[in-house]
C-alpha cells in the first residue's frame, strides 16, 4: 500500500512540471499524446467502441458480487476511484484529457484489483457465475494493461519532459 500512496504522491508532485506540455496544441484522437473528447469518441474505430462496452459491462458485472466478494470490492472500488481520479485530474489539478492521462489512471486505480484477483485467483475455484465473471474481468483487465502501460509511459514521457519515448 505504501509503493501505491508513492506512485500517487510522485504523480501529482510531478504536475507543475508539465505547464510546457499543457501549452502545447493537441488533436483529437485515442493514441497517448491526443485529447479524449467527444470528436475522439465519435471518430474511434469500431473495434475500440466495441472494446469499451465490453470493459465497461465486465466491470458493471461486478456490482452482482460486492456483497459476498472481496475480489469484486476491489474491481468496483477500482472503477469508482478511476471516475473520481479522472474527474479530479482536469477539475482539480486542470490536466487535458488526453488518452495517455486515462491510460495512467486506469494502471494507478486498477492494479490493486489486478494484483487480489491473480493472488486468490477465484476463476480456479469452481464452476460458479462469480467464478467466471472473475475470470473475464481478470482477463479484461490484462488486456487493457497491454495498451494502457506503453500509453502511460508515452504520456508521462511527454508530460516530464524527459523525451524518451515521446
Amino acid at each position: 500500500m505504501k509503493l501505491y500512496t508513492g506512485i500517487l504522491l510522485f504523480i501529482f508532485c510531478c504536475v507543475g512540471s508539465i505547464e510546457p506540455a499543457l501549452a502545447q496544441p493537441y488533436e483529437s484522437g485515442h493514441q497517448p499524446l491526443q485529447l479524449w473528447d467527444n470528436p475522439a469518441r465519435e471518430n474511434m474505430p469500431q473495434w475500440v467502441s466495441i472494446w469499451l462496452a465490453i470493459l465497461m459491462s465486465t466491470f458493471a458485472l461486478g456490482l452482482l458480487f460486492v456483497r459476498r466478494h472481496v475480489e469484486a470490492r476491489w474491481v468496483v472500488g477500482g472503477f469508482i476511484g478511476m471516475i473520481l481520479l479522472t474527474v479530479a485530474s482536469g477539475r482539480v489539478f486542470g490536466l487535458l484529457p488526453l488518452s495517455g492521462l486515462f491510460s495512467l489512471v486506469h494502471i494507478i486505480c486498477w492494479s490493486p484489483a489486478l494484483y487480489v484477483l491473480l493472488t486468490r485467483r477465484p476463476f480456479l475455484q469452481g464452476r460458479s457465475l462469480y467464478a467466471l465473471w472473475s475470470g473475464a474481468i481478470t482477463a479484461v483487465i490484462i488486456f487493457s494493461f497491454i495498451f494502457d502501460i506503453p500509453d502511460a509511459a508515452i504520456y508521462l514521457d511527454h508530460m516530464l519532459g524527459i523525451g524518451l519515448i515521446s
